[in-house]
């Protein structure tokens, strides 16, 4: 049986700690009552009129948020970017569990810091050429190969494959990954424009990522960046965040489109467009061969006159008729020889007949032999008592000579 200890701690559910920690929030009158100071980043005001937003410093960050009667007493409207003191009270969003300031009061300090950056940055390449109109690229029409950096992993990859395989399925694709945001980032992101140039060649360069904040976007606001895309061999389209947002990335580009996937339009035509194009160049085509195979086939009709002329093809023809003749005749004459020998090879065979001691036999006569094999020509060479051998047509007997 399980025993209980006494001493067993109490187990907290989440809403109580959150509650506590609140309490804890509001007996603090420190916190009840204080001026923020950082830059405002991630601002969004929704239908409802409340306003949300981070305040930050370079070394931690704060969330924010407005409510809509308070957002309706600013005489500004804040921007990411905006270096501002906020007045409210630190508590705890308990539902969340994450800790907020609950503005009342926003005043602004001037750019923040980053966006000082931005400008001191924008400035200084300006200086030196790398927005000028006359240094930028035109896109091809036709490219037969698209290289891609941005991150793997991220939506914008995605995006950008699928406009590529519906506008223009044709094309190739290779893909440079890269980090698009942190402390790693530029280094990256130059390195892959350097090593996407020298490895794929590619005809164009889609140097993308989706939207965020300021600091999200930051690392293409790097001057490392801004000369990899001022060095690529390649024409560089920039597709950075969303419609607004702007960076030294996209003023160094040879082309700005708003999103990742406007920027893969851009670098496209689309297969609509070609379809009326490949139809005219197809009949063109058809036309052209048709031209090409009408001269080809005159000319090899003139060439086989010609050959024909020339040939040796009547001599072989007339020379093969005179064989034919000889051929006839010597075969005739073959057969004339072989009657004339047919006739003496008869004539001949029938005295062979009539000579022949068989033919003689079958007319009744008959052929005496002494034992030891000579032909018996006359009675005087018999004795009585003497053994003969008779031969006849059909064979041979032996007799004895009684008288």
């Amino acid at each position: 049986m399980e025993q209980i200890s006494f001493l067993s701690p109490k187990a907290w559910s989440v809403a109580e700690v959150n509650r506590y920690l609140r309490d804890i929030f509001e007996s603090d009158h420190n916190l009840a009552d204080l001026w923020v100071q950082g830059e405002i980043s991630n601002f969004s005001r929704p239908r409802s009129g409340h306003i949300y937003f981070t305040l930050k410093d370079a070394n931690a960050t704060l969330r924010c948020v407005m409510w809509r009667s308070s957002a309706q007493r600013l005489t500004f409207t804040p921007q990411d970017g905006d270096a501002v003191e906020v007045h409210g009270s630190i508590n705890v969003y308990e539902a969340g569990g994450q800790v907020q300031l609950y503005a009342d009061a926003i005043k602004p300090m001037g750019a923040g810091a980053l966006y000082q950056e931005f400008l001191r940055l924008k400035d200084k390449l300006e200086a030196e050429g790398l927005f000028d109109e006359a240094r930028k690229r035109s896109i091809p029409r036709w490219p037969r190969r698209i290289g891609i950096v941005t991150s793997p992993t991220g939506a914008a990859l995605r995006d950008m494959l699928n406009t590529l395989r519906r506008r223009y399925p044709l094309v190739d694709v290779v893909i440079a990954p890269s980090p698009v945001q942190g402390q790693d980032a530029p280094l990256q992101l130059a390195a892959g424009l350097l090593q996407i140039n020298r490895i794929a060649a590619p005809d164009v360069i889609l140097l993308a990522r989706g939207g965020g904040s300021i600091e999200d976007l930051w690392a293409f606001n790097d001057e490392r960046v801004a000369y990899a895309i001022a060095a690529s061999a390649a024409p560089v389209i920039t597709g950075v965040g969303h419609q607004t947002d702007f960076t030294i990335a996209d003023f160094v580009a040879d082309l700005r489109a708003p999103t990742p996937t406007a920027a893969a339009e851009l670098a496209t035509p689309s297969r609509e467009d070609l379809l009326p194009a490949l139809a005219e160049m197809h009949q063109r085509l058809i036309g052209f061969s048709m031209a090409h195979l009408n001269e080809r086939r005159w000319q090899l009709g003139d060439l086989t006159h010609s050959l024909q002329r020339r040939s040796p093809l009547g001599r072989i023809r007339s020379d093969r008729q005179r064989l034919d003749e000889f051929s006839y005749r010597a075969a005739t004459l073959l057969r004339h020889r072989l009657q004339m020998q047919h006739s003496l090879l008869g004539a001949a065979r029938q005295r062979l007949d009539d000579l022949n001691p068989q033919t003689v036999l079958g007319r009744g006569y008959a052929i005496v032999s002494q034992p030891d094999g000579r032909t018996v020509r006359a009675a005087s060479q018999v004795q009585p008592g003497e053994n003969l051998y008779v031969r006849v047509s059909d064979g041979s007997f032996e007799v004895e000579v009684t008288a």
